[in-house]
């Protein structure tokens, strides 16, 4: 697990600069198309339940500039800061509400992550409980070459139509 913090650690802060003004453009479009702060947040589980704010670029689906920012996933470059904070990170099981079913122990013992095996794998078609069960998959078997792995992934599967949302 220090492994793995000390990589999100390392790739969010090569990360984070270069992403900013890509964040900037976002917030940017985020305020100019519809009305509302440009940052909304949620209470998740994190880490051992510890609930956190988890902060995400409003998005308004039913403009062409929100349908384009859930798609390609930029409304949620605010996450990085998580993964600074050590509250998420950059790959592992979706973050959950605090109480959610799903939020079991075990899930609890890994910190969600940005993305991961259920947002690179098709999730709009899949049925929750299938998402529950690549979530767990992880838990059990995540290791720093499957996060290799599902970062590879993210890009291309958040740029390709209908891209993943998690």
């Amino acid at each position: 697990m220090l492994a793995k913090r000390i990589f999100d650690l390392a790739v969010t802060s090569a990360l984070l600069p270069l992403a900013a003004p890509l964040l900037l453009l976002t917030a940017l479009a985020a305020a100019v198309t519809s009305p509302g702060p440009v940052f909304t947040g949620t209470t998740r589980a994190g880490l051992h339940g510890r609930p956190f704010r988890m902060v995400t670029v409003r998005t308004d689906p039913r403009t062409p500039v929100g349908r384009l920012l859930r798609r390609t996933r930029l409304d949620v470059l605010p996450r990085l800061i998580h993964v600074l904070r050590g509250e998420m990170s950059l790959v592992g099981p979706c973050p959950l509400p605090p109480g959610h079913p799903s939020a079991t122990r075990a899930r609890l013992v890994v910190r969600p992550g940005i993305t991961g095996l259920w947002q690179v794998g098709g999730r709009s078609e899949l049925p929750w409980e299938e998402m529950d069960v690549l979530d767990t998959h992880y838990i059990e078997q995540h290791w720093l070459g499957l996060d290799l792995a599902i970062l590879a992934r993210t890009v291309p599967a958040a740029l390709a139509a209908g891209g993943p949302r998690g």
